[in-house]
C-alpha cells in the first residue's frame, strides 16, 4: 500500500519578516538642534504644573505647631486596611487632633470614598478621630471625596468653607493647597512626615503626573464626580447655623 505523501506546511523565513525601523537621528546640524530643542520643549512643557503648583503654594506651608488658627482643618483619605485608616491616613488624622486641642481648629471635616459599602473612609476617620480626642459633634464627613479636586470643590460648594488648614503627607500637599485656592478656598497646608517606604516612593513619582490632571482641573474647573445639594455640617459643628 502507498503512503501519500503531504507536504510540508511552510514556515515564513525569519529574514523575510518586516524588522522594525529605529528611529533615526537628523544628520544634519540644524536638524539635530531641531531635535534637541524638541526634547527641551517637552521637558519644560512637562514640569510646568509642578512648577505652578510651587509657586502657588510657595508660602502657604506650616507645621502642626505654626498653623494660623482656623475654623475649619480638612483631612483627605488615604486608604483603608482591614476597616482602619492606613498608616499613612492615621498620621493626617493624629496631626488634625493634634491640631484640635491645640485650639488652632475647630472642627475637622474628613473627605473620603464610599463608593460602596464595604469601603466607607469617612466613618473610619471619623471613629479614629474620636477615640484620640476630637469630639463627634466637631467632625463633619463629605463621603464624596473621590479626588482631592473634588474634595476641594465639595469643601467650598457643598459645605461652605472659605478658608481652611489642609492635612496631607508632604508629597501631596502642595497639590491640595494648589487645588483648594483655585476651588476658592483660602488655604494652608500642613503636610506630615512619613516613613519613605514603597507607598511614600510611589506617591512621589505618581504627584509627576497628578500635577498636570491638577493644572487641567484649576483651569477648566469641572464639576466634581457627585455635587449634590448644599450641607450644613460644618455650619452646625461650629454653632453658626442659623
Amino acid at each position: 500500500m502507498r503512503h501519500l505523501k503531504l507536504p510540508k506546511p511552510r514556515v515564513p523565513r525569519l529574514s523575510r519578516l518586516p524588522r522594525p525601523r529605529l528611529p533615526r537621528l537628523p544628520r544634519t546640524r540644524a536638524g539635530q538642534r531641531r531635535a534637541v530643542q524638541g526634547v527641551v520643549l517637552l521637558c519644560v512643557l512637562a514640569l510646568l504644573p509642578a512648577t505652578w503648583m510651587y509657586v502657588v503654594t510657595g508660602d502657604r506651608l506650616r507645621t502642626a505647631a505654626d498653623a494660623p488658627r482656623t475654623e475649619v482643618a480638612v483631612v483627605f483619605g488615604a486608604g483603608l486596611w482591614d476597616g482602619e485608616p492606613s498608616p499613612y491616613l492615621a498620621n493626617r488624622l493624629d496631626a488634625a487632633a493634634k491640631l484640635y486641642r491645640a485650639g488652632r481648629v475647630k472642627v475637622v471635616l474628613v473627605t473620603g470614598d464610599n463608593s460602596r459599602e464595604d469601603y466607607d473612609e469617612p466613618d473610619a476617620m471619623r471613629t479614629y478621630l474620636t477615640e484620640h480626642g476630637v469630639p463627634d459633634g466637631r467632625i463633619v464627613s463629605d463621603y464624596a471625596g473621590f479626588d482631592t479636586w473634588d474634595s476641594c470643590v465639595r469643601a467650598k460648594k457643598i459645605f461652605g468653607v472659605d478658608r481652611a488648614v489642609l492635612i496631607s503627607q508632604g508629597f501631596h500637599i502642595r497639590r491640595a493647597v494648589a487645588l483648594c485656592q483655585a476651588a476658592g478656598v483660602e488655604s494652608y497646608g500642613v503636610g506630615v512626615s512619613a516613613k519613605h517606604d514603597v507607598t511614600w516612593y510611589y506617591g512621589g513619582a505618581r504627584e509627576i503626573l497628578a500635577a498636570g490632571k491638577a493644572a487641567l482641573d484649576a483651569a477648566f474647573e469641572p464639576d466634581p464626580h457627585f455635587l449634590g445639594p448644599k450641607e450644613p455640617g460644618v455650619a452646625r459643628a461650629l454653632g453658626t447655623d442659623g
